[in-house]
């Protein structure tokens, strides 16, 4: 439908933010929960509940593959409705969920329906805006883009004052429902119809050609498949780290909500450094902080009898610190060479590295032992291996200020 009156630009930038979100709270609203859900479903080993943060990942690395190309061929707001419609779906199912099994599928559904709006933000943002223009805007939606993983622990521990960890899918319900009426409402179709692109096998085979022979891209997206296997890795044992291991309790909402401000606020950081340092450097610069702070924290636990709570926490913000500074610039540096296949190669790009990540995630988490050697010794394999990954892009390529 056409708008009377046009989106205001404030409005425009929270709605961005919102619909990039929904992947955030869908994640970390229900961390609190884990181990209560490990009880209900009678969980005999605590390392599955880790599989209710991962199989939603899966869904969104199955997603993206799909939603990127669809909403070129279809438009922008179609995708996003099919996606909420999704989420929706996938958020009921797991609401009525009477097994773990069926609660997981449930996540796999919402993981496909957070694919949506998550690209097609981006999307949406790259139509209306360019150059320094888009870059503002960027800026703006990613300051308050940071807010939600920081409050959204509190938001589900808040729920679980009052009722019990269904609830929290009834919030989901109710956040996709508004943002859906917002688009509706007050959203135009960014896309317009002479715009759109056909769909085609061939673009498919022309933007998987391209990633396998540039080798910038291959590098660089395999170094942010392995860089995130490390973080998906804690992010599943986070509930058990702060609550089992540490005895955090309901303060666990505070840790993991200070530790996203950390990682937020290098995200911001980034845009001053990158002038200075290039992307390549930041990258590299950061992952090292990565190894190195990451072999410490690894042989700290072979010198002291107890790794303490404050020994994690200062580990952690150092970690997350330079994790933030890495992020941007490794797909940004990876999407570089891709030029007129952009739109095809960023969702199988996308799709790659998170399969990859899911997978080291998964294996890393699934290690946990009640201590943290599993964490620090996944964070230090996958970021030496990412740093080896970087040194040969920069051995084979001219150099380049970026």
């Amino acid at each position: 439908m056409t708008q009377s009156h046009p989106i205001y630009a404030k409005e425009f930038i929270l709605l961005m933010a919102l619909l990039m979100s929904v992947v955030a709270i869908s994640i970390d609203a229900l961390l609190p929960a884990l181990g209560l859900i490990g009880t209900e479903f009678g969980v005999v080993n605590p390392n599955q509940v880790q599989l209710i943060i991962g199989f939603i990942f899966a869904g969104m690395a199955i997603g993206q593959l799909v939603a990127g190309p669809l909403s070129d061929a279809l438009g922008r707001k179609p995708v996003l409705y099919a996606g909420i419609a999704l989420y929706l779906a996938g958020s009921l199912f797991c609401y009525f969920a009477p097994s773990m099994e069926m609660l997981l599928a449930g996540r796999f559904i919402q993981g496909l329906g957070v694919a949506c709006p998550y690209v097609t933000a981006i999307s949406v943002v790259r139509d209306k805006f360019s150059g320094q223009q888009m870059a503002s805007a960027m800026s703006l939606i990613m300051m308050i883009f940071i807010l939600v993983p920081a409050l959204a622990p509190s938001l589900g521990q808040a729920i679980l004052y009052v009722a019990d960890w269904r609830a929290i899918f009834i919030m989901y319900l109710g956040y996709a429902i508004v943002i859906g009426l917002w688009i509706s409402l007050r959203l135009e179709e960014t896309l317009p119809p002479e715009k759109r692109l056909r769909l085609k096998a061939s673009a498919f085979l022309q933007g998987l050609k391209f990633i396998l022979s540039n080798k910038t891209t291959m590098l660089y997206m395999l170094s942010m498949g392995l860089c995130f296997g490390g973080f998906i890795g804690y992010l599943g044992a986070s509930q058990q780290i702060f609550q089992d291991q540490f005895g955090t309790g309901e303060s666990f909402s505070l840790y993991f909500g200070g530790l996203a401000l950390v990682f937020g606020s290098a995200s911001l950081t980034n845009s001053k450094l990158v002038r200075h340092f290039g992307m390549r450097g930041i990258c590299k610069g950061a992952t090292a902080v990565i190894v190195g702070i990451s072999a410490l924290f690894l042989g700290l636990h072979f010198v002291v009898d107890t790794i303490t709570l404050p020994m994690f926490v200062v580990y952690a913000s150092i970690l997350f610190f330079a994790f933030g500074l890495v992020v941007g610039n490794l797909n940004a540096i990876a999407m570089e060479p891709m030029g007129e296949v952009a739109g095809m190669a960023s969702a199988i790009s996308g799709s790659t590295s998170s399969l990859l990540s899911l997978s080291l995630g998964t294996l890393i988490g699934q290690m946990y032992d009640g201590t943290l050697v599993a964490i620090s010794a996944g964070f230090l394999f996958t970021g030496l291996v990412a740093l080896l990954l970087m040194w040969l892009e920069d051995r084979k390529t001219v150099p380049q200020p970026a």
